[in-house]
């Protein structure tokens, strides 16, 4: 899949392209070759040598010459710790979902948008073994999820406009009536009822609910989401009992947040 590239006539081409290298790496892609990023990027493989090779200079990579493949180095762990450090609402909510994690045997999670999909932030589940498991990092869709639904429908309007718009153009997966038509639907759930579903869209398998975190003087937006096999959470499980709870988990943690101030 070709990353999105923006660049403007401001833009230092050469850091760009190097940070779309190190966009590539994930959770699920934590080692690729020269190759792999090319075809990722959709830059010359000789681009991508000299950027790699750069990278790894400066300690943003690691090269493994056997297998020739590259990692994420210590330079990239140590921004994205830092980043992570100041994310107080992953702290302040962890213990939260990690609670109600283990009494519903559902997934708990936090996530917040990165360029064109939602990215996980924290993941809280119970031990149970059919309970549905994420990590931190791992990214999703926006149009059938209900963390990027409700991301999109917490946003004012033009600016909802102007992402979905970027979706289209982007056109994987593919954004036609019938998504636009399910997402209008949870917007207006969202509106009536503070939160938006996806019941077996993302996943034939898999119901979640989502809603914002918002708190005084916030400058995130942040979704929290309750998530789950479908044949244990149905979806009227669902409403009639999770959804209550996350709810009330949501303005539990915006009362603590606001308390922080801006961040």
């Amino acid at each position: 899949m070709e990353q999105t590239r923006i660049e403007t006539p401001s833009t230092v081409a050469a850091l760009t392209r190097g940070l779309e290298i190190l966009r590539c790496f994930s959770a699920r892609e934590p080692r690729m070759s020269n190759s792999e990023l090319a075809r990722l990027t959709g830059l010359p493989k000789s681009t991508v040598s000299r950027l790699t090779k750069t990278l790894v200079d400066h300690g943003y990579l690691r090269h493994d010459a056997r297998k020739r493949q590259y990692s994420v180095g210590p330079s990239v762990l140590a921004l994205g710790y830092s980043a992570l450090s100041n994310l107080r609402v992953a702290d302040i909510a962890r213990q939260h979902m990690q609670a109600l994690a283990e009494s519903t045997g559902a997934l708990i999670s936090l996530a917040t948008r990165d360029r064109l999909s939602m990215l996980y932030i924290e993941a809280c589940s119970s031990d149970t073994l059919l309970t549905l498991r994420m990590g931190r990092g791992i990214r999703m869709p926006i149009m059938s999820t209900s963390i990027g639904r409700a991301f999109l429908a917490a946003l004012p309007e033009k600016e909802r406009e102007y992402l979905v718009a970027s979706l289209k153009q982007k056109n994987e997966p593919v954004v036609g009536s019938k998504e636009l038509e399910a997402l209008a639907k949870e917007i207006k759930r969202y509106q009536e009822d503070g939160i938006c579903l996806s019941i077996g869209e993302w996943n034939a398998d898999v119901n979640a609910a989502a809603t914002a975190i918002r708190w005084e003087g916030g400058s995130e937006l942040v979704i929290i989401s309750v998530s789950g096999p479908s044949f244990i959470i149905t979806e009227n499980l669902l409403m009639n009992a999770l959804v209550p709870r996350l709810k009330q988990l949501a303005q539990h943690i915006s009362k603590q947040l606001s308390s922080f101030g801006s961040f």
